[in-house]
């Protein structure tokens, strides 16, 4: 009888130095990375000729007023931004499920408007869909700017979303449809109760990325006059001339949420892959 020896898998020696490398490794590339990005900063600032005026900024972000800590600024834009992105998000997950549904229903009508919304929305700039929403539609139906913006980025971001939810839907395996009809669900309740639940886990990652999007674009609101983070780092750059320290703070601090919210999400996948 022949007996085949066990061949052990061969790695390569790039896979070998992507999993097996040493955490002292990340940490030295890491710092050669580091300070890298460094000295081209040092560079450009040297040719630049600029005074970095760094101490000027806290007051912007944070600033003490009779014994009290109050927000800066920045900060007041940036709780602004939550506040409009906060509600774009809301009617961005109704039109982006909304859509969804429509495309996934046997109704014609449902399937054309959909696809009608999705063509007009994806194929046109977010710029002018705010200007001819807050210029045009907003006048006709009595939208301030404040629902002006958040119509516009709402129909948007649905969008793109509608898409993420699509595919989640369609991925739950047709064994899951056949068993909510042969319990005699309704369409309602089989979507709340089996189909979704299970989709949220599916679609969470990209659904994050829409959502870190719709924090971003959530700048564009400052075109039309109001005062969130982009709006208020413009105003304070051309009144103080801090430039380069108003727009990195800015940037800065934009980056700090969407990383805390990617990381957060990450936290939730996690969880979920392992009550699964």
């Amino acid at each position: 009888m022949e007996v085949r020896e066990k061949v052990k898998p061969k790695y390569s020696f790039f896979k070998n130095f992507i999993l097996f490398q040493p955490p002292w490794r990340d940490i030295i590339q890491f710092l050669l990375l580091a300070g890298f990005f460094g000295w081209l900063i040092y560079l450009s600032s040297t040719r630049l000729e600029y005074k970095w005026q760094w101490y000027r900024i806290p007051k912007y972000v944070f600033q003490i007023k009779d014994g009290h800590l109050v927000a800066g600024r920045l900060i007041q834009g940036l709780l602004f931004t939550f506040k409009i992105s906060g509600v774009s998000l809301i009617f961005t997950f109704i039109f982006g499920l909304g859509t969804a549904l429509l495309r996934l229903s046997g109704s014609f009508t449902g399937r054309l408007l959909s696809r009608l919304y999705l063509e007009l929305i994806r194929n046109t700039p977010l710029l002018v869909q705010i200007y001819l929403i807050y210029f045009v539609l907003g006048p006709i139906i009595g939208l301030d700017r404040y629902m002006s913006a958040v119509l516009a980025l709402s129909l948007f971001e649905g969008a793109y979303s509608s898409e993420i939810f699509r595919a989640g839907i369609v991925s739950i395996h047709k064994g899951q449809w056949e068993a909510a009809y042969s319990l005699g669900l309704s369409g309602f309740d089989m979507y709340r109760d089996i189909i979704l639940p299970q989709a949220t886990r599916r679609i969470l990652p990209p659904l994050t990325s829409q959502v870190i999007t719709l924090i971003k674009d959530s700048a564009l609101v400052s075109l039309v006059a109001l005062s969130d983070l982009t709006l208020e780092a413009k105003i304070l750059a051309s009144d103080t001339f801090l430039t380069f320290e108003i727009w990195f703070t800015a940037a800065a601090i934009y980056l700090v949420v969407t990383v805390t919210l990617s990381t957060i999400v990450s936290l939730m996948e996690k969880r979920f892959q392992i009550r699964t």
